[in-house]
């Protein structure tokens, strides 16, 4: 069976390169994947699968053609906060594929934030079609819900991602605290400077040393080539392509602290302790979820004295997830293998 995946693949975006490792890792055995990129060549050399141009809709087209089935895969996909023409992407591939005839599976989705009435028509449209629908969170659970379609609920997948040893992570100084800023409106300059004077005491008062964890270089990288000047000989930028390599690197980690959704649900999995600083719902929904501290970046304190020492307690008061904890959201997370398993039977 020819299955085409679709989600923001290529792009170079850790987190969504989690998603996609690890649904070709829940994939049944009988499937051939076929992946819609943004960087064909790259994905191909990584996961050795075949692949087509995202934005060619002549290859984009002919793959669908030549598919059995067709998968969203996995995250934000449908939203219209970031992009109001993403949902129209993704949603017009999927609305093609049920015409077509093709199995459709809306796999591990995290729907929302819909503002706009036409984005919502289309979302409840191409999901009530859908032979199969799983989600990651309670407030998409409570959406389709709304809008009376079954769905599968589960944790995350990339709770499920099999990590890789990092090459070089053992031989830098421990304890070892791990942080992944990404660019945004709500992280302004102030708002960076006081997380990085608050990060500077963070680390004189634990003598720790602090790995910058870009996810994605084109919105993270220029963040910590910012910080890291101000912990020059305590600190190391560390940029990673492999999602296994980067789930890795939690391994290694007392500590993280994270703005991105994956950069959490991998480091709690890896039994770290999490503080989160929020710029989106889906991150909102995580430390609800698991009791994780952290704040809202838009009401973060102004009092860089007050993060720091928010962050000495936490590293040394705070706890992981349990051993069990960790073990129940993973076998949870598995449910969307089984999803795979019955829709493309």
């Amino acid at each position: 069976m020819r299955v085409l995946l679709s989600g923001y693949y290529g792009k170079g975006n850790g987190g969504d390169e989690a998603l996609l490792a690890t649904l070709l890792q829940m994939l049944p055995e009988h499937v051939t994947p076929v992946v819609l990129s943004g960087n064909p060549q790259e994905t191909q050399h990584r996961y050795h699968v075949e692949v087509g141009d995202r934005m060619a809709p002549l290859s984009v087209i002919q793959a669908l053609r030549s598919s059995d089935a067709f998968i969203w895969g996995g995250g934000s996909l449908i939203q219209d906060i970031t992009s109001s023409i993403s949902p129209f992407y993704y949603g017009s591939l999927m609305a093609l594929a049920q015409k077509m005839k093709l199995k459709t599976v809306a796999w591990a989705q995290g729907i929302g934030p819909l503002k706009r009435s036409l984005t919502r028509s289309l979302a409840r449209n191409t999901y009530s079609n859908c032979t199969k629908v799983s989600v990651r969170d309670r407030a998409s659970a409570a959406l389709l819900s709304d809008w009376q379609i079954p769905f599968i609920l589960a944790p995350d997948p990339v709770w499920a991602l099999e990590s890789k040893p990092v090459p070089g992570l053992w031989d830098l100084p421990a304890p070892r605290v791990a942080v992944t800023l990404r660019s945004h409106p709500q992280l302004t300059q102030m708002r960076l400077a006081n997380l990085t004077r608050a990060l500077v005491d963070f680390q004189k008062a634990t003598q720790t040393f602090i790995l910058l964890l870009p996810f994605q270089k084109s919105e993270d990288l220029s963040i910590a080539e910012t910080i890291q000047p101000q912990l020059a000989d305590v600190s190391k930028i560390m940029c990673l392509e492999d999602p296994q390599l980067l789930k890795g690197v939690y391994r290694g980690v007392e500590m993280a602290i994270g703005m991105r959704l994956h950069s959490l649900i991998m480091a709690a999995s890896e039994g770290c302790r999490c503080f989160a600083l929020s710029y989106d719902p889906k991150v909102n929904r995580l430390m609800e979820d698991l009791d994780m501290p952290g704040w809202d970046l838009a009401s973060l304190p102004d009092d860089a004295n007050l993060i720091g020492k928010t962050w000495i307690e936490h590293y040394a008061n705070g706890n992981p997830l349990s051993p069990e904890k960790i073990q129940f959201l993973i076998d949870r997370a598995l449910i969307h293998r089984e999803v795979l398993s019955q829709a493309l039977a």
